[in-house]
């Protein structure tokens, strides 16, 4: 009989990594759960019932709950992230309504760009007007910063959070850096 095999917990991608230049702060943030969720309209009740919140519906919105957000990224597909310790693919689990939800809680990971040069840092790499009237607090995007896809989330008048995937993440926080560094000279 073969021997039983515990995978090892993961360390998170950039733990404890910050930066700060003049007018601008980068951090990472604490890992989160997330999941990718799919689905048609006729569900979308009974998965924002089952999350706590309403789904949203319109390009570039977000909603959020207390430690929960989820962001659309398309007309069936919401990436759903969990900063507190409330796993969204349980809430989904028992939903009979047809969905797809998965976990990508170690796939992804956040950075935080914040003060008064954060939109500079983050419009260094991102080719979307990110300026506070047509990405006002609340909108969200997958895009790309650099030559990574990212997602983006405004979180406040100078704020961002910046999603990507763990394999990405040395080289957005790098440009990040390099993007602060100018934005602050």
């Amino acid at each position: 009989m073969a021997d039983s095999v515990q995978a090892a917990v993961r360390n998170p991608a950039q733990a404890g990594r910050e930066f700060q230049a003049t007018g601008v702060k980068l951090a990472t943030l604490p890992p989160a759960h997330r999941i990718s969720l799919r689905a048609p309209a006729a569900s979308v009740a009974a998965l924002s019932k089952a999350l706590g919140l309403t789904l949203p519906e319109k390009p570039k919105t977000s909603a959020s709950k207390g430690s929960r957000t989820a962001l659309w990224l398309g007309p069936d597909e919401w990436l759903v992230i969990d900063d507190g310790a409330n796993d969204p693919l349980q809430d989904c689990a028992g939903v009979e309504a047809l969905h797809s939800a998965v976990g990508i809680s170690h796939r992804n990971m956040a950075i935080s760009v914040t003060g008064q040069g954060a939109e500079s840092t983050v419009s260094a790499g991102c080719p979307q007007d990110l300026s506070l009237a047509a990405f006002p607090v609340g909108a969200c995007s997958r895009t790309i910063l650099g030559k990574s896809e990212i997602v983006l989330l405004r979180t406040a008048d100078e704020a961002f959070r910046v999603e990507c995937w763990r394999s990405f993440s040395d080289y957005v926080f790098t440009f990040l850096t390099e993007a602060a560094r100018d934005a602050s000279a």
